[in-house]
Order: C-alpha cells, then sequence, then structure tokens
C-alpha cells in the first residue's frame, strides 16, 4: 500500500511531481510492485540512475522526522479538493498549516502585480470587501496585490488561503512574516515544498497552477502582459475556470495584461456584484 510518506519519498529522491502523478495512475492500473528501475521508467526520469541511488542513500529516519514537522495530505486522501484533482499535473502532496476545513469552501482566487499602485489596493478591498463572505479568497502571499487580498479578507473577516513558493518555515517576501504567521494560525497556508525549500524562480509558475486550480474563478487586478498573473491566468482557462478582470489606465501599461484579457473574453468588472451573479444568480 502507498503511503504519503512514500510519495515524500520519491520527491526527495529526485521524481518529478508529474513523474510521482504517472507513477500513482500506473499502481491504481494494475496493483503490483515493480523495481526502483521500473519506476523511474514508468514515471519517465531523465537519469534512472541518479533517482535509484538518491533513493537508496536517504537517511530514512531523518526523512521521517522531516515530513513530520508539518502535517499533509495527498491525492490519496480524502480531504484533497476534487477541484484541483481535476488539473494536469496536480500536486500529489501538500504541506498545510492552519483550517484544513477551509479546502470545502467556495473559493475564488486574486492575482496581480507585486507592485501595485494605491488604485489597484483599493479595487482589492472594494472587490474582497463587497463578497461579503461569500467565497474564501486564494492568492499566494506575494507583494502587491497578493497582499492586499489577504490583508482584505482579514479585515474584514473572510476566510483565506495563501500558496506559497516555498517550505512552510520559510518567509517570503520577508517583510511579510507577520501576516504569514497569522495565517498560518488563524486561515490556512498550503505548500508543495518541504522543509527548507527557498523561493526558487521555477516554483512560482508551479505554485500559480494551485492557485487556480483550487478556485472557481480569478480575478486579476493590475497585471502587465508578461506577468505571473497572467500564467495564473493561463493555467485557469486550461482548466475551465472563470476570469474576471479589472481595467485598468492604457496609458502606463500597469493594466495592460487585465486589458488584454477583458479583449480575449474575460468578464470585465467593477464591482463584486459582477462576479457574484455568475454564481449565485444561475
Amino acid at each position: 500500500m502507498i503511503t504519503n510518506f512514500d510519495l515524500y519519498r520519491w520527491k526527495k529522491a529526485g521524481m518529478t511531481n508529474l513523474g510521482v502523478n504517472k507513477l500513482l495512475k500506473f499502481f491504481h492500473r494494475y496493483d503490483k510492485k515493480i523495481s526502483l528501475r521500473q519506476m523511474g521508467q514508468v514515471a519517465q526520469l531523465k537519469s534512472i540512475p541518479n533517482f535509484i541511488e538518491q533513493y537508496k542513500n536517504q537517511d530514512v529516519s531523518k526523512l521521517r522526522e522531516e515530513y513530520k514537522i508539518y502535517p499533509s495530505f495527498s491525492l490519496l486522501d480524502e480531504i484533497y479538493p476534487e477541484r484541483l484533482k481535476e488539473i494536469y499535473n496536480p500536486p500529489v502532496l501538500l504541506f498545510y498549516q492552519g483550517d484544513i476545513r477551509l479546502l470545502k469552501t467556495p473559493k475564488l482566487a486574486f492575482v496581480g502585480s507585486r507592485q501595485a499602485s494605491s488604485q489597484g489596493i483599493k479595487a482589492v478591498q472594494k472587490i474582497v470587501t463587497e463578497l461579503n463572505q461569500n467565497f474564501t479568497i486564494v492568492s499566494g502571499l506575494a507583494k502587491g496585490i497578493d497582499t492586499a487580498s489577504h490583508l482584505s479578507a482579514i479585515k474584514n473577516k473572510i476566510p483565506t488561503i495563501a500558496v506559497i513558493g516555498t517550505g512552510l518555515d520559510i518567509f517570503y517576501p520577508l517583510e511579510n512574516r507577520k501576516i504569514q504567521e497569522y495565517l498560518a494560525k488563524n486561515q490556512l497556508i498550503l505548500s508543495e515544498y518541504s522543509v527548507g525549500e527557498k523561493p526558487l524562480r521555477y516554483h512560482f509558475p508551479e505554485r500559480n497552477r494551485i492557485i487556480a486550480g483550487l478556485s472557481h474563478g480569478v480575478v486579476v487586478i493590475e497585471a502587465k502582459l508578461r506577468s505571473g498573473s497572467l500564467i495564473t491566468c493561463e493555467r485557469a482557462l486550461e482548466e475551465g475556470r472563470d476570469i474576471f478582470a479589472v481595467p485598468g489606465n492604457i496609458a502606463d501599461g500597469f493594466s495592460d495584461g487585465c486589458n488584454h484579457l477583458i479583449q480575449q473574453g474575460a468578464k470585465l468588472i467593477y464591482q463584486a456584484q459582477d462576479i457574484l451573479e455568475e454564481y449565485l444568480y444561475d
């Protein structure tokens, strides 16, 4: 029987999340034991010998202690959100801090610029306040729009979930440490990264698929044409999620991504009612 710790060991030995997903599908279909080499072949690893060597050299006791620092759940658990299961390459294992019951609530993602203007922050505050607890707010705890989204949710006593691109013991950005600590105690923080994993560049596009996957729709505020926010929207569109965009000034370029999304069919919004009518009044 495969356990969550098995998933952790495979990843720590160098198996990619996509590789673990392929392996889980294999075991679900065939339900039989296979060798480490065969596992590497099923997972389509680039270097099977390297995986085997790392796996065999693991200090299992130390690894188990590290794994237990934070609670986790996996694709094997009932608590795993159905919407997240539907996406391409869903995270096989997620560590968390806080109230895991928030996973069962309807969720709306907020994304946007890290260099948010005062107008962008006011737009976040307006929309989150008007949502009036109909959704749990999901964002990435980055600077700018993400931070404004979490803070607006807290101020209005609306549940919020932060999906971060580091281990749960890492604070990034550092100035958000107090917010992260508050969310860990009173809301919910999720990460697919283990203890000590730093904010590497490729972690954030990976994190974005989780933000989009958890949510019914994505609200975009102040996004440039080339930005992580648009990557999140691309992931969301691929998975059939709704995209809501707040239009912006055409002269400064800060909202060119939002304006482009509207041009491509995203719903233009300027109040929460524009979102709620898509879900509450069908």
